[in-house]
């Protein structure tokens, strides 16, 4: 054994003998050419080909190692997938704003994924990085990198897509584990530390579909259209069409539309811009905050008859004796109603500018395909007060009428608040429930009160909103014949005026069969009287 250790000593201290001359007498030119060589000859034999993805590129981070990160992780964390199956060490992480545990690759480690029936092999590399000198931006400590291993005869049908794939997937991923946001429009159009008109908080409101009390084949169109919408890259660049679509939710208050809307935005995964119009002073401004959303959003214009001034112009331009139909582009809206530039009564106030064609630029212009895959929200509990421009499809696609209760919205808000289901219910009271709800005319909003009020005890929480469902369909139903019977009054009524003018007077041709002399009533009342007087003496 002595002598074993001794003779590798031996080998030892002549290698670093022959080294040492190697590196004496050899250029590094020479020792770095005959490398390369090596390589060559290696990759020529090898039947694979080798990518490298660092961490930094030059002084920026890069884009595809995040991707390639998350979608390993992904992998890794899949009971179900081939790169679980390969990867017996992986590391545990939790990303600030993120709501989920994602798994990775260890350091050095190796893992096996599959695509399109194409095996291919992953290692994450990290090495020790070399004292760095001076520079603007300190590097990490390490030198981070994957390394992508394809087979040669696979590289030109897979590498481009495969690439592609790993990273909408890891936009898919990303949006999933990070928290959405809500933002609205910083106040009079002023700008964050970052430059940017718009402030955000974490949006964290827990509607769902499921939770929506509404009825279950209206919801299940509304996300079958959003499912498509989401999916239709591809049909809305054949159609050439803007990737966005419109949503207008009307009904009266109370009826779930802010409920709608993070529905929506939870089914997706988007970020929802709340624009108030109220803190836009012009259309360019307008502009510039459409210009700083982000794709994958949902933008939210709430309330939006009582924002500012967009009422129907058919009815304006009737009421005031203008042109039907005119509208001119530069007027200005103001709290009084449409403002010219040179208008008087405006005595240099502060009135909001923004127009009815900026608005129908914001939602359907050139503008707004200054991004893709967004979906515009108009809400209002008057659907008749907007300018029916406002309204045509290319703006809002789909109109929703969000409703009073109904009889199967009432059994989702029975299962959301007591926990009961359709069998938990007696028939009597369930046949009950179905006769008096859709006639009450009560709101979610409402009947979500009472069952909040007594959800201790649900058999009680039902029983109080049975007989307020009893006393509201019997106030509608007064409140009906009341209705009717004043219509009814003021039928005859008008009735009873209108018949003294046909017979006695107003504009009217008659005769005078005594005298057999034709008379034309030119005016009426006393006038007429003393003309007849006249002609019959």
């Amino acid at each position: 054994m002595k002598e074993l250790w001794t003779t590798m000593a031996s080998l030892m201290g002549v290698l670093a003998f022959c080294q040492t001359l190697l590196h004496t007498v050899i250029p590094p030119e020479l020792r770095f050419a005959v490398l390369k060589l090596f390589q060559r000859l290696f990759n020529c034999f090898s039947s694979y080909c080798y990518f490298e993805i660092t961490e930094i590129d030059g002084v920026n981070t890069n884009e595809l190692y995040n991707a390639v990160q998350l979608y390993l992780s992904s992998s890794a964390s899949s009971t179900s997938s081939a790169a679980a199956a390969t990867s017996n060490r992986l590391s545990l992480t939790r990303g600030l704003n993120s709501s989920a545990i994602t798994f990775g690759l260890s350091n050095n480690d190796r893992l096996s994924d599959v695509f399109n029936g194409v095996s291919v092999v992953w290692e994450h590399i990290v090495t020790p990085r070399q004292s760095q000198t001076f520079s603007w931006r300190p590097l990490p400590e390490e030198k981070r990198g994957f390394t992508l291993r394809i087979n040669k005869k696979d590289k030109p049908y897979i590498l481009e897509s495969y690439l592609d794939f790993i990273t909408e997937k890891a936009n898919e991923i990303r949006r999933k584990n990070q928290d959405r946001l809500l933002y609205t429009n910083s106040r009079g159009g002023s700008l964050d530390s970052r430059g940017h008109p718009w402030e955000s908080v974490p949006f964290k409101h827990p509607s769902t579909f499921d939770t929506l009390a509404m009825d279950p084949v209206k919801k299940q169109e509304i996300k079958s259209d959003l499912r498509d919408f989401a999916d239709g890259q591809a049909f809305y660049k054949r159609t050439g069409r803007a990737w966005k679509r419109g949503y207008l939710l009307y009904g009266p208050p109370g009826t779930g539309k802010s409920s709608m809307i993070a529905a929506m935005a939870n089914f997706l995964g988007y970020d929802i811009y709340d624009l108030e119009l109220t803190e836009v002073n012009t259309n360019s401004e307008l502009r510039k905050l459409l210009m700083k959303t982000s794709s994958k959003s949902i933008i939210v214009i709430e309330d939006i008859d009582c924002s500012i001034n967009l009422t129907n112009r058919k009815k304006s331009s009737n009421g005031s004796g203008r042109n039907n139909g005119s509208f001119d582009g530069d007027t200005r809206s103001g709290p009084g109603g449409p403002i010219g530039p040179g208008d008087p009564d405006n005595n240099g106030g502060n009135n909001n500018t923004i127009t009815l064609s900026g608005l129908l630029n914001f939602t359907d212009g050139l503008w707004s395909c200054c991004g893709s895959e967004r979906i515009f929200v108009f809400t209002t509990n008057h659907i008749e007060k907007l300018d029916p421009a406002l309204l045509r499809s290319g703006r809002m696609d789909m109109h929703v009428f969000m409703s009073y209760c109904s009889f199967e919205s009432l059994k989702i808000l029975l299962k959301n608040y007591l926990g009961f289901e359709e069998g938990d219910i007696e028939k009597e009271v369930l046949d009950e429930l179905a006769a008096v709800t859709n006639e009450a005319e009560m709101t979610p909003a409402d009947i979500s009160e009472l069952l909040i009020k007594n959800r201790r005890d649900g058999h009680k929480a039902l029983k109080e909103v049975l007989e307020v469902l009893r006393k509201k369909k019997s106030a509608n139903r007064r409140r009906r014949v009341v209705a009717e019977e004043e219509e009814m009054a003021e039928e005859e009524e008008k009735r009873a005026l209108d018949s003294p003018k046909e017979v006695g007077g107003g504009a009217a041709t008659g005769s005078v069969d005594d005298n057999n002399v034709n008379v034309d009533y030119k005016k009426g009342g006393n006038d007429g009287e003393k003309d007849n007087g006249r002609l019959c003496n």
